[in-house]
């Protein structure tokens, strides 16, 4: 699912799902992913200390699969952001946006003339070292970018209103653990502070027609969230699965062992 179908599942209010990518940057890691089924994938910057050349090469093996693919920068800078759409990735998702002027710097960043500033370089990685009419080029890339901005604070909250009503603005994240901590109540998803913020944020994208993205930790979690108005699930992170899955699968052949042993005694 390219970047043009998830608009379009977003435009439909369908629930798209994906998963977080922190750890794992290895050459098989994209068509893995493209296997399970994924609409689309997330590769971390800001927490994962992946580096330009490594995206590049992730940004490479997942632009010929079946799946949106966005980066998360560590911040919301313009020389930041550039190179990792000359490099093909299909949006970003910018970390601690608060205001509707760093959302407007962002969604100009983004898209080139009429609709931003963003710095042209053709026939690279983004538009596939191909040749082509640079206008059509232009504008198939203004359609089919996602500009996703992580609402994590108090500030973002406050401000959320403003900040959807920007042009550009494609997707709103809600980061709870950051804005948890920054509400001071950190880990406490049920205080009534934290859900009250959760609705306000929901409620500011329904009102725009923005979808709303979190991550849920297993399906139950990606199913209330979903009823709860979210459209945009990743489904955990890579740490996180691999981590569970490996966990469960050595809890249980211990467990296979010891009534082996059990019987034999």
């Amino acid at each position: 699912m390219k970047a043009l179908a998830l608009k379009e599942a977003f435009r439909q209010n369908q629930a798209v799902i994906g998963t977080w990518v922190f750890e794992f940057n290895s050459s098989g890691i994209a068509r893995l992913l493209a296997s399970t089924g994924v609409d689309f994938v997330v590769y971390d910057m800001e927490h994962s200390g992946f580096g330009m050349d490594s995206i590049k090469a992730l940004l490479s093996q997942s632009r010929p699969l079946d799946l949106a693919v966005l980066v998360r920068p560590p911040a919301g800078e313009y020389h930041l952001i550039g190179p990792l759409l000359d490099a093909g990735a299909n949006g970003i998702i910018v970390p601690k946006v608060e205001s509707a002027r760093e959302a407007e710097r962002i969604a100009d960043a983004c898209r080139y003339f009429p609709l931003g500033h963003r710095g042209a370089a053709f026939s690279i990685s983004h538009d596939d070292y191909l040749s082509g009419n640079i206008p059509q080029k232009m504008k198939a890339a203004n359609d089919g970018m996602i500009c996703g901005l992580l609402v994590e604070t108090t500030a973002g909250v406050e401000n959320v209103e403003e900040i959807v009503s920007v042009p550009g603005v494609d997707l709103i994240w809600l980061g709870f653990l950051d804005l948890s901590i920054s509400m001071e109540v950190p880990g406490q998803f049920n205080h009534p502070r934290f859900t009250e913020a959760l609705e306000l944020v929901l409620n500011a994208c329904k009102r725009r027609g923005i979808p709303a993205g979190i991550l849920a930790g297993d399906a139950q979690q990606a199913l209330h969230y979903i009823n709860q108005g979210f459209r945009c699930i990743s489904y955990s992170g890579d740490i996180w699965l691999f981590q569970k899955a490996l966990t469960e699968g050595v809890n249980e052949v211990r467990r296979g062992l010891a009534t082996s042993s059990g019987k034999s005694a």
